[in-house]
């Protein structure tokens, strides 16, 4: 951590003193889905989620955890109709069900921003004020990266192209893919995203419209515009747009956001594919999350008792600071995000078109 000083940096003064000019922000999307959890103090550090598993499926996969009937040559609907068969005096075998156990431990994450009394007595700007309104945003970034990172390890994943890997992806979104993807989250019983949480420090619901939310980064966009039938989210009929929403393809809405990078050079050749790459030599691959309704779910940083601010103004001595000369601006909070069901979403890794 840096001291914020007069040295790093320059004042204004005599020069015309202009306005505090807009910054860079980061957008808040990942963060308001999900299925929201208040953690509350003194309930050890571990999450730990149920479900239990459907008739007829298993836990082997994400794709049998939610599926009645398993792959096979026979008539599968005549076999469920023949196992619940009775006969007059028969007492049936007695089944039992299985639970499975999702499980994830709190982790604690902080940022703090340093100034010394000299800025917070003699400078021309506010400083202090400046550093408390980017812990907020910092918060924001950071949990959308610590949820990114989170839904990125899903195990129901898509590969654009013939791709079998991160490192065979050779084809962007395309209407077929985006298909493909909707034909297993269906057959999954996956339901559509149909709220999310408000745009506030507090805890509340906003309904949208119902879809599969999809979300990916803003480099994909024109991509997504040339998929068939795409339809500009300023030409609804009905239903809101979300935050960021730039438009739906069938069951499907785009929300976009430009933090969500991409993985530089990590596909295949790009050789004739029209895709785009950092040097060059590989195309560049984006992870696109497509989620159904409770796939995931996180302890939501909302409410007084989500954030431990911490600002100490110059002046205060202690032995580490005998005259007081420093002061702090910053937070600490908790954070954790849970897979409740993987087959209730998808990781979908693709390339990105190059414009001419």
């Amino acid at each position: 951590m840096t001291i914020q000083t007069f040295g790093l940096t320059t004042g204004r003064l005599n020069r015309f003193k202009g306005a505090i000019l807009k910054h860079a922000q980061p957008l808040e999307v990942l963060g308001k889905t999900g299925r929201q959890v208040s953690f509350p103090k003194n309930n050890s550090d571990t999450y730990v989620a149920r479900r239990w598993l459907p008739y007829g499926a298993t836990s082997t996969s994400a794709n049998t955890q939610n599926r009645f009937f398993v792959d096979g040559t026979t008539d599968r609907v005549t076999d469920v109709i023949q196992a619940h068969q009775t006969q007059e005096g028969v007492t049936s075998t007695p089944d039992s069900i299985t639970p499975v156990d999702v499980t994830v431990v709190m982790q604690q994450y902080d940022c703090l921003y340093g100034f010394t009394d000299k800025t917070f007595d003699l400078y021309e700007d506010d400083v202090p004020q400046a550093m408390i309104e980017q812990v907020g945003e910092r918060v924001t970034f950071v949990n959308e990266m610590i949820l990114y990172g989170a839904l990125k390890a899903g195990t129901n994943i898509f590969y654009g192209g013939t791709g079998t890997s991160v490192a065979t992806v050779n084809g962007g979104l395309t209407l077929g893919f985006v298909r493909k993807i909707a034909k297993n989250l269906m057959a999954n019983h996956g339901q559509p995203v149909n709220t999310m949480l408000k745009a506030s420090p507090n805890y509340g619901t906003d309904a949208v419209a119902p879809g599969f939310n999809v979300y990916a980064s803003t480099d994909l966009e024109p991509d997504i515009r040339d998929i068939a039938g795409f339809i500009p989210a300023e030409k609804y009929a009905t239903g809101t747009a979300q935050p960021y929403e730039i438009g739906k393809v069938e069951r499907f809405r785009f929300i976009l956001t430009p933090d969500l990078p991409s993985k530089q050079d990590a596909g295949a050749a790009v050789g004739a594919t029209g895709l785009s790459s950092t040097t060059g030599t590989n195309i560049d691959v984006y992870t696109v999350i497509v989620a159904a309704k409770d796939a995931w779910s996180q302890v939501a940083v909302r409410g007084k008792e989500s954030l431990k601010p911490t600002y100490l103004p110059p002046g205060q001595q202690s032995k580490s600071d005998p005259h007081g000369q420093r002061g702090y601006a910053g937070t600490i909070w908790w954070k954790a995000v849970m897979l409740e069901n993987n087959g209730w979403m998808a990781v979908a890794h693709v390339g990105s078109k190059t414009l001419s």
